[in-house]
């Protein structure tokens, strides 16, 4: 197949007609426009997104998500090298002229990724949060062309203050951040993906519209989410040894509104501090908070940096590449004046809330 666009839209997309319904997400200034083939992958995907306000004006930006069974289109991938820390095969690319084909390897599913068709395909009813991601990169993408930065980060809000929580892979910032929600005045800003740039003499923080996605070890000892698990289920999981379910992998997405109540999610807002946890789950240290300069700690900044990952076009087309690296000086420009917090010590989410609460709130 000679790849172009055209060819490539039209070979994840076929001869399968588009219903009439779509879904138009305001996401910030942007406004996003997903179609399909499928009426229950849009309705599936309107609850997900009912959090996000929707909107009948002309879109900004255009997705299209066609469930089909995995296709394959006899084309060579190569596999998109993981950050430290990460392993096995998750994303694999082609590029071609204009546009880049990523798949995912474990589900099979496929994406168009280019200026002007952004398509996914596959079974994307199973696999609808691949779909979700793909909405969401579109998102970040507009956001990094306007001089935002991502970090690898979920983000809180207390009276109107943005507070960044950091961490190495496996951390517990998703732990640490549900948690923290337990307190009335905290609201969510995003889970795994914030967005910072300067904003006059300051900085703003913002989120994404994607909802906390966890594991069972951060369900099973939190009151507010062990219904997300059936109780025969989540007591034998109790039994497991603490580090065996630290390591489970089973994702269950937490509907923020649903578990602390509504109005509990906001967009944006300026950002007053920043936690990078740095713990160790086999420390007997006593679990501590200090301020530190982030200009002297190159490992800590590499905990809070985030490549934009495969779907990354920048304005003029071209694509991100995965040995391109983040630039260290531009973050620490977007954080200028940010206190940053290093937790040390052992694993301890009691101690680390109410050190959270004393030290870090403004």
């Amino acid at each position: 197949m000679q790849l172009s666009i055209e060819s490539v839209s039209a070979a994840l997309q076929g001869d399968m007609p588009l219903c009439d319904d779509a879904l138009t997400l305001q996401l910030g200034d942007c406004r996003l426009r997903l179609r399909s083939n499928s009426a229950e992958l849009i309705t599936q995907l309107r609850s997900y997104f009912s959090h996000v306000p929707t909107t009948e004006a002309e879109a900004d930006i255009d997705v299209t998500a066609i469930e089909r069974p995995a296709t394959d289109l006899g084309l060579e991938f190569t596999d998109w090298r993981r950050e430290p820390g990460k392993h096995g095969r998750k994303d694999a690319y082609l590029d071609f002229p204009n546009g880049r084909i990523v798949q995912k390897v474990r589900t099979g599913m496929l994406f168009l990724q280019s200026s002007s068709a952004r398509i996914a395909a596959g079974p994307c009813l199973e696999y609808d949060n691949q779909v979700i991601n793909f909405i969401n990169a579109q998102y970040m993408n507009w956001l990094q062309h306007r001089d935002w930065l991502i970090c690898h980060a979920a983000g809180l809000v207390y009276r109107g203050h943005g507070i960044g929580i950091a961490g190495f892979s496996g951390g517990g910032k998703s732990t640490l951040m549900l948690h923290l929600l337990d307190a009335g005045e905290i609201s969510y800003l995003t889970n795994d993906r914030l967005f910072v740039r300067r904003h006059g003499s300051g900085t703003q923080a913002a989120g994404i519209p994607k909802l906390p996605r966890i594991n069972p070890g951060t369900i099973v000892h939190n009151r507010k989410l062990e219904s997300l698990i059936p109780a025969k289920e989540r007591a034998a999981l109790l039994e497991l040894p603490a580090s065996e379910l630290w390591q489970l992998e089973d994702k269950y997405d937490v509907h923020i509104d649903q578990v602390y109540g509504p109005g509990r999610i906001v967009p944006e807002a300026p950002l007053a501090s920043f936690l990078v946890l740095n713990w160790q789950r086999d420390s007997t240290a006593k679990t501590s908070i200090e301020p530190v300069d982030l200009r002297s700690r190159p490992d800590l900044l590499g905990a809070i940096m985030k490549s934009p990952g495969p779907f990354y076009q920048y304005r003029d087309g071209s694509f991100l590449q995965d040995d391109t690296p983040s630039s260290e000086e531009a973050y620490l420009d977007a954080l200028r004046g940010i206190t940053i917090y290093e937790a040390q010590g052992r694993v301890d989410f009691p101690t680390m809330v109410d050190l959270f609460v004393n030290r870090i709130m403004p």
